[in-house]
């Protein structure tokens, strides 16, 4: 197989749209009533939100920064971006201040579009709050709540008229080498990191994820991980597109609106983070109609991989992949249940992995060393920063993860640990370094580190280690918690528990030994499940 000639999804959805208008695309679960949208129906709402677009003056190539819900609005205005070269770039709607403002400084976006509320959050204000330090921002449209119905919304004025700009779009078509993507993941210099994906990268991903899995358009995709993550965007909204099917869009987690996903909108394939794998099998009626679930962000436990497998009906796999690189292992339905549990599957065909040591040499299989990948997949720069980009590969065009995995004999490959020093916590990757800056400016804070404590429900949560200065008292989490929000730091982003030290763990050079924190919060975690059991 060979992935630099994947078709580009934009012709896939094209050709969709021409043979198959009435073909489902879009079942929207955000309302009381769904939202269900033909791709006939999403492509001329495309078209006419491109054309609104063209209007505002976004040119070719242009990073156009959206902070929407996961919904149909997502997804016409995802697709109206594409349709005149520009590039997506969508934020987390449970960003605030401090991360908005630096994504928004990054890309340099002229156009910002969010809700005016989405889960009891107003974000006008938030923009309002930064405006000043984003002198790019020409325009900021704010899209109503009240009226989402798509035969009668109109996105904030992006649907509004009836003319259609058939030829400026035309002459806009995108190539393969146009940026398709720009996302920012959390990095462990304290700056968020922009990821560049063109249209080819990102189809090279699709065309192996689908081939793989055996993916088709009798299938339905369910995507209740947000858009504005590479796990909603790719691995959801694009796959469906990809093969030419509907895709099932829960905005808000709960179980009750999973089980309709699956049950009533029928839904038969979904990658996701573990979380939402424990939550739909250890629910009082555990769904069924899936046929696969791709777990992600973390090895499936054995106990949990079995009880998922008999809870649902359907077949339990995990997977690793990255912003950067897309998904490079992933399990088979056919695996041995064994392989199925416990380890991040195999390498997709096309693509190519190996654990090294320290001085780039191959080990053996079954040792731990660092993880390397090499994939078609593989994003373009990091927006601004292509020292990093290039720092990041080896002289034989090997990306190196940051992350420690060992890879067995059979192939089968498992992370193990990770230079990066970041907290995954459900598949969310958590910035420490920008949290420890922001509480060594804590007034009774002296010294500070954030580490991960082990969760049996999302992997890993955030614990911060204190050191409190002298003639100070000790702030408890929710004071900490408290500051860490009013400068502007997401909630998805703070620590869920605070242990106060005398001193942190030092090298002899300076450096924290963080590992010695993650050694002592998972002591006392087991004990304190002791005392409780």
């Amino acid at each position: 197989m060979d992935l630099t000639k994947a078709p580009l999804f934009l012709d896939r959805i094209d050709e969709t749209i021409r043979t198959r208008p009435e073909q489902l695309a879009i079942v929207d679960l955000s309302l009381d009533e769904p939202v269900l949208m033909t791709y006939g129906e999403l492509s001329k709402l495309a078209d006419k939100c491109a054309t609104r677009l063209l209007e505002l003056g976004v040119e070719q190539g242009e990073a156009v920064a959206y902070q929407l819900p996961t919904s149909w609005e997502f997804v016409v205005l995802t697709l109206a971006l594409w349709r005149i070269s520009a590039t997506p770039c969508p934020l987390l709607p449970s960003l605030r201040e401090r991360e908005v403002k630096f994504i928004m400084q990054s890309s340099g976006s002229k156009l910002l579009i969010i809700p005016d509320e989405f889960r009891r959050f107003r974000y006008k204000p938030l923009v309002e709050a930064i405006r000043a330090d984003l002198p790019a921002l020409k325009h900021s449209i704010v899209l109503p709540q009240s009226n989402r119905r798509p035969a009668s919304a109109d996105m904030g004025g992006l649907l509004s008229g009836e003319d259609i700009a058939v030829d400026e779009i035309a002459a806009r078509r995108a190539t393969g080498a146009t940026h398709a993507q720009l996302l920012y993941t959390s990095g462990t210099t304290g700056e968020p990191k922009g990821v560049l994906h063109t249209h080819q990268t990102l189809s090279s991903a699709l065309l192996a994820h689908t081939t793989t899995l055996e993916l088709g358009a009798a299938d339905r995709i369910w995507i209740p991980s947000p858009l504005a993550h590479q796990t909603g965007f790719l691995y959801g909204m694009l796959v469906s597109f990809y093969i030419g099917a509907a895709g099932v869009y829960q905005a808000i987690w709960n179980v009750d609106t999973a089980r309709a996903a699956i049950e009533t909108h029928g839904a038969t394939f979904v990658q996701a983070a573990m979380p939402f794998l424990a939550d739909i099998s250890n629910c009082d009626q555990p769904p069924k109609g899936l046929r696969l679930f791709i777990a992600t962000g973390a090895a499936i436990p054995r106990q949990l991989a079995q009880q998922a497998r008999e809870a649902l009906a359907c077949s339990v796999v995990g997977a690793w992949g990255s912003t950067e690189g897309c998904l490079v292992t992933v399990g088979r339905p056919n695996d041995p249940v064994e392989k199925q549990a416990g380890t991040d599957g195999r390498v997709i065909d096309g693509m190519a992995i190996r654990v090294v040591d320290d001085e780039g040499n191959t080990l053996p299989a079954g040792s731990e060393g660092n993880y390397q990948i090499k994939t078609p997949a593989m994003f373009v720069t990091y927006l601004h920063h292509h020292e990093w980009f290039e720092a990041g590969f080896t002289a034989d065009g090997f990306f190196d993860t940051g992350d420690l995995a060992v890879i067995d004999a059979e192939g089968y490959m498992k992370i193990t640990g990770r230079k990066k020093d970041v907290v995954n916590r459900g598949g969310e990757k958590i910035p420490v370094v920008e949290i420890e800056e922001l509480l060594y400016q804590h007034p009774a804070i002296a010294d500070a580190t954030v580490v991960a404590m082990p969760d049996p429900r999302l992997g890993e949560r955030a614990c911060a280690y204190i050191v409190v200065k002298s003639g100070q008292t000790a702030p408890d989490l929710s004071q900490v918690t408290d500051f860490l929000g009013r400068h502007g730091m997401a909630k998805i982003y703070w620590p869920e528990r605070i242990e106060v030290i005398d001193e942190l763990p030092r090298t002899a050079s300076g450096k924290i030994q963080k590992y010695v924190l993650r050694n002592d919060i998972t002591a006392k975690l087991a004990m304190e499940a002791e005392h409780t059991s």
